[in-house]
């Protein structure tokens, strides 16, 4: 089994945020709770989608998962075309749309985003979008080489990916490597997710940022999100902070999220 292989049946064994909702897959009420547990542990998602800003507008997102994004792009009005490597995400994903009466303002493509012209269409989008997913190709600057073929001088690309010099990195060094740095690029493919054993996962510098979007230029890029809840209550929906986040003045949190969160958000044009 080759690499994407193993990606896509990593995602299709357990779609991301699946487990936010208790309640039966495919159903509004999951959504629903999918969506608000999303963005109340991860509140800055809608501030740098800015949904509203693209009423109108081509929206081209790489990695729907669930949809959550898919769905607010279209609930504001922007035209959308998403793409999954999953095949099980991409059917919650689907069902979604049609739950929500907004199967019209999305195409849905299923496929490997590292081959993105070899089975969507040639357009040009005003926003490509993709959180948290580039990061987990084999290759993501093939990814990024084939976005610029979708864009033009107006068009922005809005992206995340995991910080390399991040509290998570360091609790996932410490915790499960026992300070065995050496060791450190396959620990945090192996826990960089909620379900253990991630194939691929790949962290960048702000330095790595610009090697990986040469070419580009970059408008903005900002640290966001560290997790601060217990696990096991998170899970329940229980929102408990571990006890050294707990006792952390506000000011010293936001303070220490913007230099070491997990998060590296970034926006940049072509050139």
């Amino acid at each position: 089994m080759n690499k994407i292989d193993e990606v896509k049946n990593y995602w299709d064994n357990r779609p991301c945020n699946v487990r936010h909702s208790k309640e039966t897959p495919g159903t509004e009420l999951f959504y629903n709770q999918v969506e608000a547990k999303k963005y109340f542990v991860e509140s800055h998602i809608p501030v740098f989608a800015d949904f509203s800003k693209w009423k109108g507008k081509k929206v081209l997102e790489i990695g729907c998962g669930l949809g959550t994004e898919t769905i607010n792009f279209a609930r504001a009005g922007a035209e959308v075309t998403a793409i999954e490597l999953s095949t099980g995400s991409l059917d919650l994903a689907k069902m979604r749309a049609k739950i929500f009466g907004l199967q019209d303002k999305i195409k849905f493509f299923q496929g490997n985003a590292e081959e993105l012209n070899t089975f969507i269409n040639f357009e040009q989008f005003d926003l490509i979008w993709s959180f948290g997913v580039i990061h987990h190709s084999p290759n993501p600057e093939k990814i990024i080489q084939q976005i610029r073929y979708f864009m033009n001088s107006q068009t922005e690309l809005r992206i995340m990916l995991y910080y390399k010099y991040s509290w998570k990195v360091f609790w996932i060094l410490m915790k499960y490597g026992k300070g065995k740095f050496w060791k450190l690029k396959k620990l945090i493919a192996q826990y960089s997710e909620a379900q253990i054993g991630c194939p691929v996962t790949h962290v960048y510098s702000k330095s790595d940022v610009k090697k990986l979007l040469k070419g580009f230029k970059i408008k903005e890029i900002h640290i966001k999100h560290i997790f601060s809840w217990k696990i096991p209550e998170y899970k329940s929906n229980v929102y408990k902070k571990v006890w050294y986040f707990k006792w952390l003045p506000k000011k010293i949190f936001n303070w220490l999220e913007k230099r070491f969160g997990w998060h590296l958000c970034v926006k940049a044009v072509l050139q």
